[in-house]
């Protein structure tokens, strides 16, 4: 091993596992020769807990042992970890399981034991080129993460530039919305998209006129019409946005009425996406329960009574009972302070 490469390796964790020590001190001892930093084990149970417990790269192990064999602890350990490159190790090449086995259990290679440690050596060396190749991959989705919520914030100002009187409307339509698929038992990821989803459900008004957009009173139905145009543009908006695309439901779907009354496309009932239905909710209980320049708040228990009343009708009966279910849990005066301000 080349001793320009001892920092690089420095940073990769090896696990060897045998039930005879004799080999797992000589196979320490070897790679600890070669720049590796190695730990051993010689208990297969107590491997797959220190590989539960511990971040390892690499894990070389015996296929014969005691209490259980090496391809029931790649089994066990597959479950929890599909990360992890794993080298078997067999006394001789009739003895290594099936390539089936092999490769249904991912196996990395297997190495049939000698006194010359190079063969392993080689493997070892191919797993660290596919764990740096891995690192570079996920270093450069972690850049497009960062780059991608730093766009979120910069187009949700954009939106709020553009209507001061709604300033804030975005962000508690966000989190409302978000504690709401919380509440009807949603998993994270979902969630997390509502929670995005939220903040440009209206980016669609960027293309009205402020003379409709800014309008200190009632619209006309022409200038309605143009205000009803908003979510079909922010769906082609954010479409060109790759990492938006499984949120264009909720852009285009969240003026849509469960009784199917509403807007662009007239769907109702579960046509409309779960995530533009809670979406719904959380933008109607904000516009109605902040000052316009048209009409002033409803108040909390006014806005509450028009949620009821409209459930079954313009929202789905489920969401609503989510929301008061959710104002229950906190309290009025919780809830007002959590998403109301």
């Amino acid at each position: 091993m080349r001793k320009n490469k001892k920092t690089f390796e420095n940073q990769i964790s090896i696990l060897t596992l045998d039930d005879d020590p004799i080999i797992t001190s000589t196979i320490k001892a070897y790679f600890n020769r070669s720049g590796y930093e190695v730990d051993v084990e010689n208990d297969p149970l107590k491997a797959i807990e220190r590989i539960r417990e511990s971040s390892y790269d690499i894990l070389l192990l015996d296929f014969l042992m005691s209490p259980i064999c090496g391809d029931q602890v790649v089994e066990e350990v597959r479950k929890f970890n599909k990360d992890i490159f794993i080298v078997l190790l067999t006394g001789h090449k009739s003895m290594a399981p099936p390539v089936k086995t092999i490769r249904q259990l991912d196996i990395q290679g297997y190495y049939e034991k000698n006194e010359r440690f190079d063969q392993l050596e080689l493997l070892v060396e191919s797993c660290v080129k596919s764990i740096r190749q891995m690192r570079v991959i996920k270093e450069y989705q972690e850049s497009l993460s960062s780059a991608y919520m730093q766009t979120i914030d910069i187009l949700r100002n954009v939106v709020e530039t553009r209507d001061k009187e709604t300033k804030g409307h975005s962000e508690r339509v966000s989190e409302l919305a978000a504690a709401l698929a919380k509440e009807l038992g949603m998993d994270d990821e979902k969630v997390e998209k509502i929670r995005i989803a939220g903040l440009f459900h209206d980016i669609g008004k960027i293309g009205v006129k402020d003379s409709i957009l800014l309008k200190n009173g009632p619209l006309t139905p022409d200038e309605f019409e143009e205000i009803k145009k908003h979510p079909v543009d922010g769906e082609r908006i954010l479409s060109e946005y790759s990492p938006f695309k499984e949120m264009l439901s909720i852009i285009r779907q969240h003026h849509e009425r469960y009784d199917g009354n509403g807007y662009p496309d007239r769907l109702s009932g579960d046509r409309i996406s779960i995530e533009a239905r809670i979406t719904s909710v959380a933008d109607s209980f904000d516009a109605m329960i902040s000052n316009r320049s048209y009409r002033k708040s409803l108040g909390f228990e006014k806005t509450m009574a028009e949620i009821e009343r409209c459930k079954g009708a313009q929202f789905d009966p489920n969401v609503v009972e989510a929301l008061q279910r959710l104002v229950n849990k906190l309290g009025t005066d919780e809830f007002i302070a959590k998403y109301c301000s």
